[in-house]
């Protein structure tokens, strides 16, 4: 039985620069009842929602959903549990709600914990998904690299996985976008330096922000760059 009556809607709103918010999206913030956004615990800022703000009513409630930074499945799965109901919630109400993400819903993002245990509770619950540009995409904008053409392969890496784990992969594709990539940095570089692909390799930092930085090579690089950064690694530039 489907007991909800809203609509819940998972919203990219892109890489950073509020420019690359789509038109679909915009339209759906102006529309609907409540909007969800994303907080550590440790950080009550969100920057997806400072990029939805201008395309916000008025008085439109903002509800915080935390997401704690840790490993613990135990933690991991109350939390998002918790938010889940709450966002179940306003459904019930009738009410129509968007949880923002940065970048798109379904990469890497918070949404898709909360849309699994939303289903897991309500399986008839309405969840509609308006994608969103990428990080990779707007970082391949800005260095000027094609992220794959012809015959290439291209992948998607997460920083925080086993050295082991990111050499396979980079050692299977003709080009990769390595993302969470500021809390491993050290062990990224020296694996890249190891491959021989440090420097052809494309730094970029704070895309759309203030303080954006697209650097060639990751010699220069410092030691612990900014949350929002990544790596571009392609064995023939171009």
């Amino acid at each position: 039985m489907n007991d909800t009556k809203g609509t819940l809607y998972g919203l990219g709103m892109g890489p950073g620069d509020p420019d690359l918010l789509t038109f679909k999206a915009a339209k759906i913030l102006s529309g609907v009842d409540v909007v969800f956004a994303a907080a550590s615990t440790k950080n009550d800022y969100s920057l997806a929602l400072a990029i939805a703000a201008r395309h916000l009513p008025e008085n439109t409630p903002v509800v915080r959903l935390d997401f704690p930074m840790t490993r613990d499945p135990a933690v991991l799965k109350q939390a998002w549990r918790a938010n889940a109901e709450l966002a179940l919630e306003t459904l019930r109400q009738g009410k129509d709600a968007a949880f923002l993400t940065l970048g798109d819903p379904m990469t890497y993002s918070t949404f898709g914990y909360l849309r699994r245990e939303v289903l897991a509770i309500e399986p008839g619950a309405r969840i509609r998904v308006v994608p969103g540009i990428t990080a990779p995409q707007a970082a391949a904008a800005a260095a000027g690299q094609s992220l794959a053409e012809s015959g290439e392969s291209f992948a998607i890496i997460s920083g925080v996985a086993e050295t082991a784990k990111i050499r396979a992969v980079l050692e299977a594709v003709d080009s990769a976008a390595i993302l969470k990539a500021y809390r491993a940095f050290p062990k990224i570089r020296a694996l890249l330096g190891e491959m021989g692909l440090a420097q052809s390799s494309r730094f970029v930092t704070k895309l759309g922000m203030e303080g954006e930085r697209v650097s060639q090579g990751l010699g220069q690089v410092e030691e612990n760059p900014s949350y929002f950064s990544l790596i571009l690694v392609k064995k023939q530039a171009g």
